[in-house]
This record gives structure tokens, C-alpha cells and sequence, in this order.
């Protein structure tokens, strides 16, 4: 009897494992209306308040209640939201507008209007330099702006399409080439691309997550994967699996977990702290929900999307149109452990 109870107490423990993992679930969908799509996300964890790139304006929302706070309005199509340590002013990526737009964050009014690039897309605060980091994906450079007098005084040119960035809080920049599928670290500092990386079994890296204890940075890409690459060497530990169309990547330190938002109505959550970086769960969302922000204070992961009505008639400059979406269908996921 004893190997027999040995064995079901092997599998009662494997089947507690699992289950322990399978713990995030849909906890809330907030409804936001409005028109238009939408792009990335960020949680200001101190304020409870989340950024979230919609069309042509920033929705402000409490993360707490999903009330709306506000909106930063008068832009042409944003793309991401950078926030200033000094916990009063924001910066946004107008992508059509081709400028750095900053803001007073108490009460959201537009400050000023910085000329980038051409459609500044992925944006970061780097706070060694105290400059924001504005990567333009047309003209395939990157703009850097001087927070402290909100001059530009630098543009970097990037061996190819720019997607999203992170930095280590050390004066490095990391961001991943989509067309190349590689990682480009640059100088904070010196404003100078210091190493390129690149990624195996990897293609078109969009979004990009970083832990900054154990020096990984987390690149989703199509194909299904999530390239895991040590910083501080450029060598790719490995990949993991993922939904499909993923656009945003995030990293919850308190639970070593990495996440991918995949357009496929998936969030696939990484155990990051195991060899051969396991999923851990997919979660089914909702299709579209392809963005996503982390609150590392609550471990809550927000997601957006909306209904989709019947894609456009193909044309030859636009052989995969994108289905229509439906107005104010517009809402945040919440996910909870």
C-alpha cells in the first residue's frame, strides 16, 4: 500500500502545484465609451491612477474604482505616457503630430509641445539623465528631451524600426528593433548606441519588460514567443511560449512573473524565476486586448479592448485591413491574482 499512497500523494501535490498556479482571473471590466483605438498603458502605482493612450487623447482613470480622473485632450493619436519621478508632470508620444507633449499632472493641462521625430511611438522617463526618450517609428531614430528645460538635445538614429523601451535605472536604455529583431542598448549619457543584440527565434519584438534585480529583459515577439535576454551580457537565456499578435510585455517583481497581452485574447503569465522560463497560465481576456500595464504595488494587471465590427474592403495599400471598432465599446480588464 505504501507505494500506492506514495504515488497519489505525488500526484494530489502535482495537481496542488498546478493549481496554485492557475491563480489570476477576470476581476472587473470597466467600461470607457469613446471612439477610436488605443495603445499602451501605465500604471502610476503611488496615485492610483492609470494612463491609458486612446486615439486622440489620455484617458485618466482611478485604478482603484475604474472612475474616469480626466483626459489630456487636443492631440492627434497617441501612442504611450512617460511619467516624471517628481510626481508632477507626464510626458505623451503624439504620434501624428510627430511631438513630446508634456503635462501638469494635477490637473492635466497640456504644458507644452516638443518636436520629435516622425510618429514618436515607445517613450521613457530615463532618471539617471533626467531625460525622456521619445522613439520615433518612421524616421527610425529616437528623440531625447531635457526634462529640466524641455529641450531636445539629441537625436539618435536606430538601425531600424523602434518599438518599446525600458531602461535599468543605471543611464542604460534598452529597446527592441522590430524589423531587426534585436535590442539596442544605448548611453543615457552619451546619447550613443553601445551594443546591438540579436534575438533568436524572435520576430518583429513589439513589447518589452524589464526586471531590474536579476538584469532580464523580457521581448515579446510574433511566432508565438517571449525572448529572455541578461542585460548586463546581451546573451538570451531563452524563450517562452506566448498567445499570438502580443503587442505589450510587463514584469511583476514581488511574484517573478513576466506577462505577455497577446491580440489573441490571451494573457500568458512566465514563471521568470524557473530554468527554462515555464508558463505558468493563459488566461483567456478578450480579443484586441493586446496592451497592458502592471501595478506592482497590488499585482494587478489592467488590459483594454473593445468590440469589432467588419474589417474594411482590402486595398492594395492595405492588403490586412483592420476591423472597424465598434464606438463606445471601449473598457478595461482587470486581472487579479
Amino acid at each position: 500500500m505504501r507505494p500506492y499512497q506514495g504515488a497519489v500523494a505525488a500526484i494530489l501535490l502535482s495537481v496542488a502545484a498546478v493549481s496554485a498556479a492557475q491563480t489570476y482571473h477576470i476581476a472587473d471590466r470597466w467600461k470607457l465609451g469613446g471612439q477610436g483605438g488605443w495603445d499602451y498603458l501605465l500604471s502610476d502605482n503611488a496615485a492610483h491612477r492609470l494612463y491609458i493612450a486612446h486615439n486622440s487623447r489620455v484617458e485618466v482613470v482611478d485604478s482603484s474604482t475604474g472612475k474616469p480622473v480626466g483626459a489630456i485632450t487636443g492631440l492627434k493619436s497617441t501612442h504611450g505616457v512617460a511619467l516624471n519621478p517628481d510626481g508632477k508632470t507626464g510626458y505623451i508620444s503624439d504620434g501624428a503630430g510627430n511631438v513630446i507633449v508634456v503635462f501638469n499632472r494635477a490637473d492635466l493641462a497640456i504644458q507644452a509641445k516638443i518636436p520629435a521625430g516622425t510618429n514618436p511611438d515607445g517613450i521613457t522617463f530615463e532618471p539617471v539623465t533626467k531625460t525622456v526618450w521619445a522613439f520615433n517609428g518612421r524616421s527610425k531614430d529616437v528623440t531625447v528631451l531635457d526634462t529640466p528645460s524641455n529641450a531636445v538635445i539629441a537625436t539618435v538614429a536606430l538601425p531600424g524600426k523602434p518599438e518599446f523601451a525600458q531602461t535599468d535605472g543605471h543611464g542604460n536604455v534598452f529597446d527592441n528593433i522590430e524589423d531587426k529583431n534585436e535590442i539596442v542598448k544605448l548611453d543615457a549619457a552619451s546619447h550613443a548606441i553601445v551594443a546591438t543584440w540579436p534575438l533568436q527565434d524572435c520576430e518583429s519584438p513589439s513589447g518589452m519588460a524589464i526586471d531590474r534585480t536579476t538584469h532580464l529583459l523580457f521581448s515579446v515577439c510574433d511566432g508565438g514567443k517571449m525572448a529572455i535576454v541578461d542585460y548586463t551580457t546581451g546573451k538570451q537565456l531563452g524563450t517562452a511560449a506566448i498567445g499570438d499578435s502580443p503587442d505589450a510585455a510587463g514584469f511583476d517583481a514581488k511574484h517573478d512573473l513576466a506577462f505577455s497581452s497577446n491580440g489573441d485574447g490571451t494573457l500568458t503569465i512566465v514563471n521568470a524565476a524557473k530554468p527554462g522560463f515555464p508558463v505558468l497560465q493563459t488566461l483567456k481576456t478578450a480579443k484586441g486586448a493586446r496592451t497592458m500595464a502592471i501595478d506592482g504595488s497590488t499585482g494587478r494587471v489592467y488590459l483594454v479592448t473593445a468590440q469589432f465590427g467588419a474589417a474594411p474592403q482590402a486595398t492594395d495599400d492595405h492588403p490586412h485591413p483592420r476591423p472597424s471598432i465598434v464606438p463606445d465599446t471601449f473598457e478595461i480588464i482587470v486581472v487579479e491574482r
